[in-house]
């Protein structure tokens, strides 16, 4: 994650602590529902593609949204959705070759820290992904050809605050590793096996019931 992002996260945790002047209700029972923007950052590898390099992939930020449930006062269960991210995709030695979309939906079970009353609850979480890829468009030197990225299913992890604003509504700061593998297929270039494994970056608003 470059500097300006997680300065921004930065700000955002201090800006919640200090305005904070309710305590958070996440007890056995609650549903905790948070809704922001959320940044895919790739942090990419591949073979080789016909000698010109790595295939490179861009960030994307788009509409990101959690909902979980506290099966007890610690524990919860939480599932990731957003709207589409569209990355572009190049090499250095051809440039700009592809864009692609994807859904990356997370299931997490989660471990939230202190009192289900505190003002601040910091918590971690573990699960799985499941990335479906979608619309995929060649560019530049290969324009024309099919391309498709095969689907991937792969472990995640997080690590998030919540800063109670009031007893229902709370600002959220997330920071997500997702293990996203997928092979690249270009028709007459070959396949190329790709790691992109991103960090995802979210900030939200969250409301309790």
């Amino acid at each position: 994650m470059n500097l300006t992002k997680t300065v921004a996260l930065a700000s955002l945790l201090t800006s919640a602590t200090l305005a904070s002047t309710g305590v958070l209700a996440h007890e056995a029972g609650s549903w905790l529902v948070r809704g922001g923007l959320g940044t895919v950052i790739p942090q990419e590898s591949s073979d080789d593609v016909a000698g010109s390099g790595e295939l490179e992939i861009d960030d994307n930020t788009q509409i990101a949204a959690t909902l979980s449930y506290m099966f007890t006062d610690n524990i919860g269960f939480e599932v990731l959705a957003a709207t589409p991210f569209t990355h572009e995709v190049k090499t250095n030695g051809l440039g700009k070759i592809a864009e692609v979309s994807h859904l990356p939906p997370s299931f997490m079970a989660q471990y939230y820290f202190g009192q289900a009353d505190s003002e601040i609850r910091p918590y971690l979480g573990a699960g799985l992904n499941y990335t479906v890829f979608f619309d995929e468009k060649s560019y530049g030197k290969i324009k024309g050809s099919d391309v498709e990225l095969d689907d991937s299913f792969g472990l995640a992890a997080q690590a998030g605050i919540d800063v109670s604003i009031n007893d229902k509504w709370f600002a959220n700061a997330s920071i997500w590793y997702i293990d996203i593998d997928t092979t690249v297929k270009v028709k007459g270039v070959g396949n190329f096996d790709t790691e992109i494994d991103p960090i995802v970056a979210m900030i939200s608003a969250g409301y309790t019931f």
